[in-house]
């Protein structure tokens, strides 16, 4: 045995026993005991080196020295930030307005993985650092279904609490309309029509981890009563917690006059959010409350009054459930139970509209209604005991986000991770250095 060990440098010995100890704490982590049989390959890798598992090193398969650290730099890099990107942080950019003012378009962030713990990958097979299409291609999967693995979550540092951002996958995106991706499919369809849509457009379906990224506010967790009156949120009956940064679309009238594009600027509302119609001397604005008080302070204005939809039949083809029953709309929403694991409710054919997406699409099963009766998996049932948890999700921007209101619930196995850092801020209208928003480079998120 003496023998065994001296025959090897002290060195690989070391480098065995940090790389074999990290190795299986990430193991145990995984929850996974085969991977175990990992250490063999270590043991080789670092000590035996019989397989020459780097072989472009050897018998002058690559002769220049340089090619070979670049090579060498250029796998242990794709490791490396491929395993950061699994199991840690992901990189994600702000597309839209609909966080705004809490994250702005043109932000770049950190999402967090630890905070719930990461999900393994549904398709592990993939090109690199691509999310569902392959670069210089439209429509080209950037992954293989070969091999697929069922959803799987490792142990996080916490769970999804109110008022995380959140990031998650698109719970409408498992199909797309390949000349529309940027559209929901099933808003599409109750628009024009199954048959139109399937008869004139390509369709693409995706598993869940290759779904469109989503950023979000959480509203309601798990056992929660959502209801929005007014637009007003109300949790469980109680108002939710004053936030400065939940905006809303504001009128404001002035005496004729043009309000001076610097007083906005001096505000920070971006022009983007500036619409004024000068026949009627009205603007339209996404204001916080706070920024209420401030512009009706500002010169020439007569008046600040917050856009409300009173209409309730507005929503019945664009609010979730997208049923007559539920005369909804963006400022008028619920009440709605937000469900969870092993939650069990009374099925009735006049809340169906709420869950036959989760009993279906999400959990899994078949769903039919024969006489007014209802029928999962082919048994006559009056109730249902949900498998995961779910969550309702708001944009900070109220009236100009797509969220829990037009879509629905977001199913647990969807979520990625939480938001926790700004890195980069960029303005797209501006050319660079002017376009770096320097103040929000580094920030936390709250």
């Amino acid at each position: 045995m003496r023998n065994f060990f001296g025959k090897y440098p002290a060195s690989s010995w070391v480098m065995f026993t940090i790389g074999s100890t990290l190795y299986a704490i990430w193991v145990l982590w995984l929850e996974n005991l085969w991977f175990l049989t990992g250490l063999a390959v270590l043991f080789d890798m670092l000590v035996t080196k019989k397989i020459p598992w780097f072989f472009w090193r050897k018998g002058g398969f690559v002769k220049s020295r340089l090619a070979v650290e670049w090579i060498d730099a250029g796998i242990f890099g794709l490791l490396v930030a491929g395993f950061i990107r699994i199991f840690f942080l992901e990189a994600y950019s702000i597309p839209t307005s609909s966080m705004e003012r809490s994250l702005l378009p043109g932000d770049y962030l950190f999402v967090t993985k630890l905070s719930y713990g990461p999900k393994l990958p549904n398709t592990p097979l993939s090109f690199p650092f691509s999310h569902h299409t392959l670069p210089f291609t439209e429509n080209t999967p950037s992954y293989l279904e070969w091999i697929s693995s069922p959803y799987k979550r490792l142990a996080g540092l916490s769970t999804v609490r109110h008022n995380d951002i959140i990031v998650f996958n698109f719970p409408e995106g498992d199909t797309v309309v390949a000349q529309y991706p940027d559209q929901s499919y099933y808003a599409l369809i109750r628009q024009y029509g199954r048959e139109f849509i399937h008869k004139e457009f390509d369709l693409l379906t995706r598993p869940v981890d290759r779904r469109e990224n989503y950023i979000k506010r959480c509203a309601g967790i798990p056992g929660d009563t959502i209801m929005i009156t007014g637009g007003r949120l109300y949790i469980n009956g109680i108002p939710e917690p004053a936030n400065n940064n939940i905006q809303h679309e504001y009128f404001v009238r002035t005496d004729g006059t043009k309000i001076d594009d610097s007083l906005f600027a001096g505000l920070e509302i971006p022009e983007h959010s500036i619409k004024f119609n000068p026949s009627r001397s009205l603007y339209e604005l996404s204001l916080t409350e706070d920024l209420t008080e401030k512009v009706a302070g500002l010169p020439d204005v007569l008046s600040v009054e917050r856009y409300e939809n009173r209409n309730p039949y507005s929503g019945v083809h664009t609010i979730f459930p997208f049923d007559r029953n539920y005369p909804w709309n963006e400022d008028h929403y619920g009440p709605i139970t937000v469900p969870g694991r092993d939650m069990v409710i009374d099925l009735t054919i006049s809340n169906i509209p709420l869950y036959h997406r989760i009993i279906t699409l999400y959990e899994g099963n078949d769903l039919e209604v024969i006489n007014n009766e209802i029928f999962i998996n082919g048994s006559k049932t009056h109730t249902y005991r949900f498998n995961m948890d779910y969550y309702f999700v708001l944009g900070d921007n109220r009236h100009n986000s797509a969220d829990s209101r037009f879509w629905g619930f977001v199913p647990e196995d969807h979520i990625v991770g939480k938001a926790f850092m700004v890195w980069l801020s960029v303005e797209s209208d501006k050319r660079f250095p002017k376009n770096i928003r320097w103040e929000r480079m580094f920030r936390s998120i709250d």
